[in-house]
C-alpha cells in the first residue's frame, strides 16, 4: 500500500481524550495481515446485556464481514458482545474464502472471550480481492484477550486506519436525570468515500441503556444528516461498517424521547464524519456545501451531491480558483430542479452570482481570498421552494492520485 509520510493539514492537534465507556474493554496488537511494524487489528469486548445496533454499505459487492454482520445485527441476547477489525486487507470480493475466514475469526472470538458467535461482529478493510490470512488474526486473540483494557481505545483507533493520516476520536458526555451518560467513538476513512451509508468504519460506544430497536432508529436516522452526508471522491467502499454498542451500566434508561442523547449522539457522528473529510486522501480544504430554496428534500440532496462530487469544483478549490461557473455547471447536470434565472450562488457571506449572472456586487479578488481559507462554504440557494440540504467534501489534488495509484504497492 502506499505509503503515507504526511499528517493531513486539516487533522486536529491531537486525538482527543476519550472518557472511559463503562462496560468496553480495547485492545490492539500487531499481527501482521498488511503491514510492518505497526498495529493492525483490534479487539472490543462489551459487557453482557449491551445493545448493538449497525448500518452498512449498500454495495451489490460488499464484503463477507458486512454481510455476516447485518445476519447478526437484529439478534438481542443477554450475552456480551464483541467486535474484531483488521485493516490491511477488506475481505471482499474473495468468494467462499471470505465467509470462511469470517466465520473461523467470528468463532476464534467467541471462544476467546465467552461471547455467542451471533454476538461477534467482525470487519476488514484495505485491499480487495486478496484472500485473508486470517490464521494471523486468531492466533493473536490469546494476546489480545489478555491487553483488555478500559483505556485502550485511542490503541484500537490506530489499528484500524489504511490509508488514514491521523487516528479519529470523538466523544460528549452528557447528564439524564442526574446522571452522567458517556458517548465515545473512533473511525477510520480517509478514501474511497461517498454517501451510501457510511462509507468508512466507525464504532461508538455508550453507557446508557437503550433497547436495541430504539438504538438502530436513533443511528439510522442520525446515518443520514452525518455519514451518508459526506463525500472524499464519489466511491462507495464494499466493507463500510458502523455499529453502535450500548452497554446500560451507567443505569440511565434513555428513550426514542431522549432529545439530549440523540443530539449527543448526532454530535459525536457528525465530528467522525467530519474527522474522516478532513483526512481525505491529500485533502488541503474542508468545504460545506449548503443547499436551499430546493423543491423537496430530494432535490436538495441531489444537488448537493452534484457539487460535492465534482472533480471540477473540487479541483478548482484546490487550486483557490473562485470558478463559481462550475458550480453552474453541476447544479444543471444533476437532473433536479432548477432554473439558471432564480438560482444564487455565494462563497461564504460573498455574494457571487444572482438572477442568472455574475452578481453586479461581486469582485474577482474576493472569491480569490476566500478561496485560500483551510475552510470554505458554497451556498447555492435555488429560489424554487422551501427544502435544504448540507454536505461535506475535500479539494481533489495530486496527492489523491500518489496515494491511490500506489495503494497496492
Amino acid at each position: 500500500m502506499a505509503k503515507i509520510d504526511h499528517v493531513s493539514p486539516l487533522a486536529p492537534a491531537s486525538f482527543p481524550e476519550l472518557p472511559f465507556v463503562k462496560g468496553v474493554s480495547f485492545a490492539a496488537v500487531e499481527a501482521g495481515v498488511k503491514y510492518a511494524g505497526r498495529k493492525d487489528v483490534m479487539l472490543a469486548v462489551m459487557a453482557p446485556g449491551s445493545s448493538v445496533a449497525g448500518v452498512f454499505t449498500k454495495s451489490a459487492t460488499r464484503s463477507a464481514a458486512v454481510l455476516d454482520c447485518q445476519s447478526k445485527i437484529g439478534n438481542d441476547a443477554p450475552s456480551g458482545a464483541a467486535f474484531i477489525v483488521n485493516a490491511g486487507n477488506a475481505n471482499a470480493f474473495t468468494g467462499g474464502n471470505g465467509e470462511r475466514s469470517v466465520d473461523a475469526v467470528t468463532q476464534a472470538v467467541a471462544d476467546c472471550v465467552g461471547v455467542p458467535i451471533s454476538r461477534v461482529f467482525s470487519s476488514s478493510t484495505g485491499v480487495i480481492g486478496e484472500p485473508l490470512p486470517h490464521e494471523r488474526i486468531t492466533e493473536k486473540l490469546q494476546e489480545l484477550r489478555d491487553r483488555l483494557s478500559t483505556d485502550g481505545i485511542e490503541q484500537a483507533a490506530q489499528a484500524i486506519r489504511t490509508t488514514d493520516t491521523f487516528a479519529k476520536g470523538a466523544s460528549k458526555t452528557i447528564e439524564i436525570d442526574g446522571q452522567a451518560v458517556v458517548i465515545a467513538g473512533i473511525a477510520k476513512g480517509s478514501g474511497m468515500v461517498a454517501p451510501d451509508m457510511a462509507t468508512m468504519l466507525v464504532y461508538i460506544f455508550t453507557d446508557a441503556m437503550i433497547d436495541r430497536v430504539d438504538l438502530q432508529t436513533f443511528v439510522s436516522e442520525l446515518n443520514e444528516v452525518t455519514f451518508n452526508a459526506i463525500t472524499v471522491d464519489s466511491d462507495t467502499s464494499t466493507s463500510d461498517t458502523l455499529l453502535v454498542a450500548a452497554t446500560g451500566l451507567a443505569g440511565v434508561k434513555v428513550t426514542p424521547e431522549s432529545k439530549a442523547f440523540k443530539s449527543a449522539l448526532h454530535e459525536v457522528m457528525l465530528d467522525l464524519a467530519h474527522q474522516v473529510v478532513r483526512d481525505g486522501e491529500g485533502a488541503t480544504k474542508f468545504v460545506e456545501v449548503r443547499v436551499s430554496g430546493a423543491k423537496s428534500p430530494a432535490d436538495a440532496r441531489i444537488h448537493a451531491s452534484a457539487i460535492a462530487n465534482s472533480p471540477l469544483v473540487k479541483t478548482a478549490i484546490a487550486g483557490e480558483d473562485p470558478n463559481w461557473g462550475r458550480i453552474v455547471m453541476a447544479i444543471g447536470k444533476s437532473g433536479a430542479a432548477a432554473d439558471r434565472d432564480k438560482l444564487s450562488i455565494r462563497f461564504g457571506e460573498i455574494l457571487v452570482a444572482e438572477n442568472g449572472w455574475v452578481a453586479p456586487s461581486y469582485n474577482e479578488d474576493d472569491g480569490a481570498t476566500y478561496m485560500k481559507n483551510q475552510s470554505i462554504v458554497l451556498h447555492v440557494d435555488l429560489g424554487l421552494g422551501d427544502a435544504s440540504d448540507t454536505m461535506w467534501t475535500c479539494d481533489l489534488t495530486h496527492g489523491y492520485i500518489t496515494i491511490n495509484a500506489d495503494y497496492r504497492s
